[in-house]
């Protein structure tokens, strides 16, 4: 479902799902942490949505945790805190595990600041694409806390160590181009351009060979846990799944007809 928080548009195969506090520059508020978690578990197994784009309403894309939460939490006597706090982290996992799970590529268009929480929603996503005015800072330490939102594993796996502990230790601001340089972001396009290349990437994926699409990234997922021989066991399951598909035999047919494939998603 979705809801005034956040909000969701499917249309040729494209959904965008925005998430809508610009006043408090999309925070995790009780209410988006609720209304994220559920259009997302919603879109995992929508085949409506050949491609997934999470962007954020206003100005910035996403700046982090709901300082009033927090406050408020400051309240509760320290088992009260501490269990509030985990049900809390535990249910913002859901739509993470929702958005690598899903067989179907999950874009994130950032513009204005990703910071928290922000950085590990764009870090979980296949694909990044950002306003050249980006800002992004990990944040947390800065109010004594540690990094959550799976920023530690998906920015780990993009990141060496010593550019891990930087960004966890210092919490600086940095820019668009440095975040591509890290890895973080694919493409960096002029602000005023960002919703219209944005808009060209989720065609062109929502027009592509899902289930190929749906087998690479699971691949990808499973790289850094799986024996060489596992995953090279899994890597010829998937092609041999992929190459099951219409979308495979059109690929063929395409390539030797010399035209572009015009793909179907099954």
């Amino acid at each position: 479902m979705a809801s005034d928080t956040v909000q969701l548009e499917i249309a040729d195969g494209v959904a965008t799902v925005t998430l809508n506090q610009p006043e408090v520059r999309n925070a995790l508020t009780p209410e988006l942490r609720v209304a994220f978690r559920e259009v997302m578990a919603g879109l995992e197994f929508n085949d409506d949505a050949r491609c997934v784009v999470i962007r954020g309403a206003g100005e910035h894309f996403q700046a982090g945790g709901d300082i009033r939460s927090m406050i408020d939490r400051l309240e509760l006597d320290a088992a009260s805190r501490r269990a509030t706090i985990l049900e809390g982290i535990h249910m913002l996992h859901l739509p993470l595990f929702a958005i690598r799970r899903m067989g179907k590529p999950v874009i994130a268009s950032v513009r204005g600041a990703a910071a928290g929480f922000g950085i590990g929603l764009m870090a979980s996503c296949d694909l990044a694409i950002a306003a050249e005015d980006a800002i992004f800072t990990l944040a947390y330490c800065h109010i004594g806390a540690s990094p959550d939102g799976g920023s530690s594993y998906f920015v780990g796996r993009t990141l060496g160590m010593k550019h891990q502990m930087e960004l966890a230790f210092l919490g600086d601001r940095f820019g668009a181009q440095r975040a591509k340089e890290l890895g973080l972001v694919n493409w960096v396009v002029p602000s005023d351009e960002l919703a219209a290349e944005t808009e060209k990437l989720a065609k062109r994926l929502a027009a592509g060979p899902t289930r190929a699409y749906a087998n690479a990234k699971m691949l990808f997922n499973q790289t850094n846990h799986l024996s060489m021989e596992s995953q090279l066991q899994m890597e010829a399951e998937r092609m041999a799944d992929s190459m099951m598909t219409e979308d495979h035999a059109e690929g063929i047919a395409a390539f030797m007809e010399k035209r572009q494939p015009a793909f179907k998603g099954r």
